[in-house]
């Protein structure tokens, strides 16, 4: 790899006798790694875990593989595995990932929240939110919305709203030369000064949003100190009410340049790829009563309510809890608690329950993902053989002594969707933007 002869004297300058193995760790393949994702109910081992972590492992999934598809497992390298880590919200939090996507943070965070509490996961960019969204449906969490939002609305809707603020913010991505080679060509020496500026933005409109005595984890993938430590101290100095606290540098994790408290990761010193990170505590105390908020509201129809109550009546086995809302003919379930979110760009407005179609309810893909199997009153299994047909798009024939009607699909014991069996056959309903062949 060719590096951009500034940044090679940038870091022979920070890193004096270091700076030779860090420089030759560029002539390295990038390390692979994928999480676990607790949420689903059927487990499997695997090889290789990541010390000092709960769900992850080294090595490479394919895209076409089981685990992946049905959600069990996310592709992430380990050191970016280290922010949502370090943020580890407890259960019940209400957490906001203000620059999400394509996700690996927020399903992390997810792991952690267990389908408790609240995450609104965050991202600018139309495009790059519907990724986010993908990647959250497969993950098959209930309690998380995507939003497709500049800092600033959002900061108008949830002022002092969030216990936990994860801003993985947008920067010169020098941590990321080793994955994508071509990232190399947008650096310059003055690049990390702009990315600055942009983050610091970013966390002025973030830190509305914080709650009082709640916790804020800002991470980038870069090396650059203008973007890592000196945005710290600007963040101290602006907001006096906020303390840097300490964290645990495990697996080669190291101080920050004259910061103890904050860590950094670098590949010639931890099996992983570039990333900083500072968690802060804010010192307000919490108010002794909740913040009033304007709720939302339930728009659905008498037959639609009816409609989804008899679905859910004859399939489930548990209630779902949260408010219904309707976009057009599209039922979600919004996690409770929420404040009303009239006027914002929403990307994923909770969980997408189905569709209502000319008075029947027909149940989501993405519904199909989240419920495990003890929450279904029947399901169907796929061999490995069936799998491939219905990823690519055909019927699947089912044996044994099955009624008509609606089954969730399940492969090697997780969710795949919700598909309609009609004598015996199984009719295809895998998104078609997401079909493949293997």
């Amino acid at each position: 790899m060719t590096l951009p002869k500034d940044f090679i004297e940038k870091y022979q300058r920070l890193l004096g006798n270091q700076a030779a193995d860090f420089l030759a760790t560029f002539e390295q393949e990038a390390v692979a790694a994928f999480r676990t994702n607790p949420l689903k109910k059927v487990q499997k081992d695997f090889s290789d875990p990541i010390a000092n972590t709960l769900w992850g492992h080294f090595g490479r999934v394919s895209g076409k593989s089981i685990e992946h598809v049905t959600g069990l497992v996310y592709s992430q390298e380990p050191a970016a595995q280290m922010v949502a880590q370090v943020a580890a919200p407890q259960k019940g939090m209400k957490v906001l990932d203000l620059a999400a996507a394509p996700g690996g943070k927020t399903t992390h965070l997810l792991s952690y929240l267990d389908n408790t509490g609240i995450l609104v996961s965050n991202e600018i960019s139309k495009k790059r939110s519907k990724i986010l969204v993908e990647n959250v449906e497969r993950f098959g969490a209930t309690n998380v919305v995507v939003t497709n939002e500049r800092p600033e609305r959002l900061a108008k809707t949830f002022k002092d709203y969030f216990d936990l603020i994860v801003l993985d913010a947008p920067c010169s991505g020098e941590g990321m030369f080793r994955k994508d080679p071509d990232a190399c060509q947008y650096w310059d020496k003055d690049y990390p000064a702009q990315c600055a500026n942009l983050q610091k933005e970013i966390l002025q409109e973030g830190m509305k949003m914080l709650a009082p005595s709640g916790r804020l984890v800002y991470s980038t993938c870069t090396w650059s100190p203008e973007e890592n430590e000196a945005v710290v101290v600007w963040l101290l100095e602006s907001y006096p009410d906020l303390e840097l606290l300490p964290i645990e540098k495990i697996n080669g994790m190291v101080e920050g340049l004259d910061m103890p408290q904050v860590a950094r990761m670098y590949p010639h010193l931890f099996e992983g790829e570039g990333q900083f990170v500072a968690h802060f505590q804010d010192k307000r105390s919490a108010p002794s009563q909740p913040q009033k908020v304007k709720s939302p509201r339930s728009n659905l129809t008498a037959e639609q309510r009816q409609l989804w109550q008899n679905f859910s009546k004859k399939y489930l086995r548990i209630d779902l809890s949260g408010l219904l809302q309707t976009f057009g003919n599209q039922l979600y379930c919004l996690p409770e608690g929420l404040p009303d979110l009239t006027g914002l760009k929403l990307a994923r407005n909770g969980l997408h329950l189905g569709t209502f179609k000319k008075k029947r309810f027909e149940p989501s893909f993405a519904l199909g993902l989240a419920l495990t199997s003890d929450q279904v009153k029947q399901g169907v299994t796929l061999s490995p053989e069936d799998f491939k047909a219905y990823v690519s798009g055909n019927t699947v024939s089912i044996s044994g002594d099955y009624q008509n009607g609606w089954y969730q699909v399940l492969a090697e014991g997780n969710g795949l969707g919700f598909a309609k069996l009609v004598n015996g056959t199984l009719k295809n309903y895998f998104p078609k933007g997401l079909r493949f062949n293997s």
